[in-house]
C-alpha cells in the first residue's frame, strides 16, 4: 500500500497540469513543472484526493501559492484536477501582484482563485480589500465584492511619487520612503 501511494505521489507531482488543468496559461507558466512542498502529504485514491499540510508552497512559473493546507481533488477521466482549495495563511505571489486571505478556491475553467476571509490584493504599494476577491491568474485584474455590512476598500497611490507609489525622500531623489 505504501509503495502504491508513493508511485501515485510521484506521478501526481510530475503532472504538468496539476493545479491548473484545463486552463489556458501563458506559455511560460504552462510549460513549467509544478512543484509542491509541504510538511506532510496524505493521498486517498478511493476519494481521488491529495491533502498537503504544513508550510505548503506550490509553484509553477511566475505563480507561487503558500498556505497551511491544500486539498486537491483529481479526476480519472480527464487525468487532471477537478478542484483545489487552500486554507489558512493563504498568500499568492505572481510578478508584481500579491494576494492574501484565509481561504481560496481554484477555478480551473475560469483560471481564477476565489479568495475570502479578509482577502487583500496588492500591486506595488496599492491595495484593494473586500468580502470576496476573484483573482484572475491570466489577466492583470481582480474583482472585489462586499456584502451589506461592509464595503470595498482601495488604497491607490498617485503615480510620480516613486516607482511604486512611495514618496521620494526630500533632498535625496534616488531614495524613497519605506
Amino acid at each position: 500500500m505504501i509503495s502504491k501511494s508513493l508511485i501515485f505521489v510521484l506521478v501526481f507531482l510530475s503532472a504538468p497540469t496539476l493545479l491548473l488543468a484545463g486552463t489556458k496559461l501563458p506559455a511560460a507558466r504552462s510549460n513549467e513543472p509544478i512543484k509542491i512542498k509541504s510538511d506532510q502529504l496524505l493521498t486517498d485514491n478511493s476519494r481521488k484526493m491529495a491533502t498537503f499540510t504544513g508550510n505548503v508552497a506550490a509553484r509553477q512559473g511566475d505563480l507561487t501559492i503558500y498556505s497551511d493546507k491544500m486539498v486537491i481533488s483529481y479526476s480519472d477521466v480527464e487525468g487532471g484536477i477537478s478542484s483545489s482549495e487552500v486554507f489558512g495563511n493563504v498568500r499568492i505571489i505572481q510578478g508584481e501582484r500579491r494576494a492574501q486571505a484565509d481561504h481560496g478556491i481554484y477555478d480551473a475553467r475560469n483560471a481564477t482563485i476565489i479568495l475570502d476571509g479578509n482577502p487583500k490584493v496588492f500591486q506595488n504599494s496599492d491595495m484593494v480589500s473586500g468580502k470576496v476577491i476573484t483573482y484572475y491568474l491570466d489577466q492583470d485584474k481582480s474583482e472585489v465584492t462586499s456584502d451589506s455590512g461592509s464595503r470595498v476598500e482601495a488604497i491607490i497611490h498617485p503615480k510620480g511619487k516613486g516607482n511604486d507609489g512611495r514618496r521620494p525622500i526630500p533632498g535625496h531623489p534616488d531614495l524613497q520612503e519605506q
